[in-house]
């Protein structure tokens, strides 16, 4: 028992480190090809990339960004539970911060993208982009939301009977 659990605290521990490695490389490409790339363009010769592009940069990565913070916050949840945390509180809670990124993201990825792109006038079309992947990822946040609370009623519902007993 206290073997198998020592296994599972260590690849919590390794998972951290793969969630850490991830959003610092994903980041790192994300704000290199998107912000650093075009700002250096635009600074050698500014009429190849107008300041529109950059500003459409910024709003296409601003899924991805919440994306990478709900990987964040797995390697969060992971790294308490490889530091000996209960998993019922750690649990509830890693579920509803990452329910709420992928939640976010897929919200801003079908309805802010595109109005914000139609905005600033880089793009023509519609109000919402049929990103299906989008769309998947928002209603997937929002049940592991709604499932992180379940989790809390649970815990607190456990507390009560472990009271009475």
């Amino acid at each position: 028992m206290n073997r198998d659990l020592d296994r599972f605290r260590r690849l919590c521990g390794q998972y951290r480190w793969l969630a850490v490695f991830m959003v610092a490389s994903v980041g790192l490409l994300l704000v290199a090809a998107n912000l650093i790339a075009p700002i250096v363009l635009w600074a050698r010769v500014p009429t190849l990339v107008s300041g529109r592009a950059v500003a459409a940069s910024l709003i296409w990565i601003a899924p991805a960004l919440c994306y990478l913070f709900g990987v964040w916050s797995i390697g969060g949840g992971m790294g308490q539970l490889a530091r000996g945390r209960l998993i019922q509180p750690t649990l509830a809670a890693t579920l509803r911060r990452v329910g709420l990124a992928l939640g976010f993201g897929g919200v801003i990825s079908v309805f802010v993208v595109t109005n914000l792109l139609r905005l600033i006038g880089s793009t023509q079309g519609g109000y919402l982009h049929f990103d299906v992947a989008g769309m998947t990822l928002g209603m997937i946040g929002g049940a592991l939301f709604l499932l992180g609370r379940v989790v809390d009623q649970a815990g607190a519902v456990q507390a009560e009977l472990d009271e009475m007993i």
